[in-house]
C-alpha cells in the first residue's frame, strides 16, 4: 500500500475527515473531505419536489430516505477506495435550499406539509411586511410564509412551537439543537449585522402586528438560534447517528457546525465571502451576490438581502432567464451544420460562436434581443417571449447576433446590479464566475466584466459545489486557529495556490453594454406587446 493511501486510511480511522451534505432541489449530495480539504469520497441521491394541493413540497420520508442513501453511497465509496468502514468523522455540516416553511408543535410533529421556496403564495404577506419593516421581504422567506398563514387564518398557527428551514430541521433531529447558521437565518427573518442575530426592532414590530390575534407565542420563542460560522452547534446524538447511518456503524458524539443555506455554501465554495467580493452563477437562470460594506440606503424590490455565514450583509440579484435562448440559437446553428453534411462537435461550436461575439461592435450593432423563456420579476414580467429585433439600419452579422444574445442573457441581471453599483455606489473589487456561461474560456468573463465594470475571475478548479462548501464550513469549525477568520482560513488554507483566470473590464465594452442597456430598457414595451399578443 502506498504511503499516501496509508495516510488516508489512518485519517478515516482516526476521524480526521469532515463531511458536508447538501439537499439541493434535485439532488442530495454527501462529500467527505480529507485533511487537505479535498474530496476523498462522495455519494448522491436524486429526488424531485411534488405539487400537492397547490403546494410545492417534499415529504419528510423522502428527506430521510435521500440523506440516508447519499450517506450510504459515500460510506460505500470509502470502503471501496480505502478498505475501511466509516465509523467516525471529525465534523459534519448540513446545508439545503433556503427559505420555505416548516413548523412543528411541542411534540415535535410537522403541522403542515413542508412549503418550499418555490411557492409563490405569500404575496400579501410579502408586501405588508416589506412596508412595515422598510426592508424587502421576498415571498419565499420563512417570515412571509408564517405571516401569510396567519392572514389566511390557518388553524395550525396557534399550535406552533418551533419554526425552521429544511437543514435546520435535519440538524435538530440529529443533534437536538434548534439552531441555524446566520446566512440561512437571514433568509427566515432580517438580521442585524451588528449583533449577527435577528433584528430586534423588527421582531417587536411583528409581535405588535399579530398581537390582536392573541396567539400563544411570540416570534422570538419559535425561531431557531442564529449562529455564525465557526461556532459549535451541538453533537450527533445516539438517535441521530442511527438516523444518519442506518447500518449503525457511525458512532455518536461527532461535532456539527451551524447548518447553512445553499447561498452561503456557494459563497464559501467560490471563496467570495470577503467584503467587496461577489460571485455570479450563470446557467439556465442567473444570480449574483455582492458582499456589502454597509446597509443600503433603502429597500429595493429587485434586491434581496441575506448574509454570509459570518454575518456580513450580502445583496443578491436573482433572474429566471439566462442561457436557454442562447443555447436554442446554438442548436439552430448545429442543425444548419448537420444539414450541410458536417459532423458537429458541440464544444467546438459553442467556442466558435462565443468567440465570434468578441469580433462584434461594442453595442451589438444596434441589435436587440430578449431571452425571456419565463417571466422576469426584475423587469416586471409574469410571462416571457424570447425575441430578436432589429432596425433596417442595424449591423446584422453573425458576430453582432451572437454578441447580442450573450449581452441579453445578462440584461435583467444588469438591471438589478446597476441599482447596486450605480445608484447605491457599491464597490466590487472582484466577481467569481461559475456555471455554463463561463465554460468557453474568456468569453462569458469578458461580457460579464463589461456588464458590471469590474474584474471577473473563474477558477480552474470548479470546486465540488455546495456540499463541498458545507464541508469547508465544518472543517473551519474543527480546525481554525484562535482568532482566525473564515475569510483568512479560505484564502490561506483552501484556495492558496489555486490557478484562476482574471479578466479586467474593457472600457469600450463597458460603454457598449451601457448603450445596449438603453435600447434594452426602451424595448421592454416590445416584449410586453409580445407577451400580450402571442398566446
Amino acid at each position: 500500500m502506498s504511503v499516501a493511501m496509508n495516510d488516508m486510511k489512518n485519517s478515516i480511522i482516526n476521524g480526521k475527515t469532515v463531511l458536508g451534505i447538501e439537499l439541493g432541489s434535485t439532488r442530495i449530495k454527501a462529500v467527505l473531505i480529507g485533511e487537505d480539504n479535498t474530496p476523498i469520497a462522495s455519494g448522491s441521491h436524486e429526488w424531485e419536489n411534488s405539487y400537492i394541493n397547490n403546494i410545492w413540497t417534499y415529504s419528510l420520508e423522502d428527506v430521510w430516505k435521500g440523506i440516508q442513501d447519499s450517506y450510504q453511497k459515500m460510506a460505500s465509496d470509502v470502503k471501496e477506495k480505502y478498505g475501511v468502514a466509516l465509523t467516525t468523522i471529525g465534523a459534519i455540516g448540513f446545508s439545503a435550499m433556503m427559505h420555505g416553511y416548516m413548523v412543528f408543535n411541542k411534540e415535535g410533529e410537522l403541522l403542515v406539509p413542508f412549503r418550499t421556496w418555490r411557492n409563490t403564495i405569500t404575496e400579501k404577506a410579502s408586501e405588508e411586511l416589506t412596508k412595515l419593516f422598510n426592508y424587502h421581504i421576498p415571498q419565499r422567506w420563512s417570515i412571509a410564509h408564517l405571516y401569510q398563514a396567519i392572514l389566511n387564518g390557518e388553524e395550525h398557527v396557534s399550535d406552533i412551537a418551533f419554526q425552521t428551514t429544511l437543514e435546520g430541521y435535519v440538524h435538530w433531529k440529529l443533534t437536538g439543537e434548534k439552531v441555524l447558521g446566520v446566512g440561512e437565518a437571514s433568509g427566515m427573518f432580517p438580521i442585524d449585522i451588528d449583533t449577527k442575530d435577528y433584528n430586534k426592532t423588527m421582531i417587536n414590530q411583528f409581535n405588535e402586528l399579530i398581537a390582536p390575534k392573541n396567539l400563544p407565542w411570540k416570534l422570538e420563542d419559535i425561531m431557531p438560534k442564529s449562529l455564525v460560522a465557526g461556532e459549535s452547534a451541538g453533537v450527533l446524538t445516539e438517535e441521530g447517528a442511527k438516523l444518519l447511518d442506518v447500518t449503525g456503524q457511525l458512532k455518536p458524539g461527532i461535532p456539527l457546525c451551524p447548518p447553512e443555506g445553499d447561498a452561503g455554501t456557494g459563497m464559501v465554495a467560490t471563496n467570495s465571502i470577503a467584503k467587496r467580493t461577489g460571485n455570479v452563477s450563470a446557467g439556465t437562470s442567473v444570480f449574483a451576490m455582492v458582499v456589502l460594506e454597509k446597509d443600503l440606503a433603502k429597500a429595493y424590490e429587485e434586491i434581496d438581502l441575506v448574509t454570509t455565514p459570518t454575518g456580513n450583509l450580502v445583496a443578491m440579484v436573482h433572474c429566471n432567464n439566462c442561457t436557454s435562448d442562447l443555447n436554442a440559437w446554438v442548436g439552430v446553428f448545429r442543425e444548419f451544420a448537420e444539414s450541410m453534411g458536417m459532423e458537429v462537435d458541440m464544444d467546438k461550436l459553442f467556442a466558435t460562436l462565443y468567440n465570434k461575439a468578441l469580433e462584434g461592435d461594442a453595442d451589438c450593432g444596434g441589435l436587440l434581443a430578449y431571452n425571456y423563456f419565463s417571466g422576469e420579476h426584475i423587469t416586471g414580467f409574469e410571462e416571457g417571449r424570447p425575441l430578436f429585433v432589429r432596425t433596417p439600419e442595424s449591423k446584422f452579422n453573425l458576430a453582432n447576433f451572437m454578441r447580442v444574445h450573450l449581452f441579453t442573457s445578462l440584461g435583467a441581471l444588469k438591471t438589478g446590479l446597476d441599482i447596486l453599483l450605480k445608484e447605491e455606489g457599491v464597490k466590487v473589487d472582484e466577481m467569481l464566475g461559475h456555471g455554463g456561461l463561463f465554460k468557453t474560456k474568456g468569453v462569458g468573463q469578458k461580457i460579464m466584466a463589461a456588464a458590471i465594470d469590474a474584474p471577473v475571475s473563474v477558477m480552474e478548479t470548479a470546486g465540488e459545489g455546495g456540499a463541498w462548501g458545507m464541508a469547508l464550513l465544518a472543517s473551519y469549525m474543527l480546525n481554525k486557529a484562535e482568532n482566525e477568520t473564515l475569510d483568512d482560513y479560505l484564502t490561506h488554507k483552501i484556495f492558496a495556490g489555486q490557478v484562476g483566470t482574471k479578466v479586467e473590464p474593457d472600457s469600450k465594452d463597458v460603454a457598449g453594454f451601457d448603450e445596449f442597456m438603453n435600447r434594452y430598457t426602451k424595448g421592454l414595451a416590445i416584449e410586453r406587446a409580445a407577451v400580450y399578443n402571442l398566446k
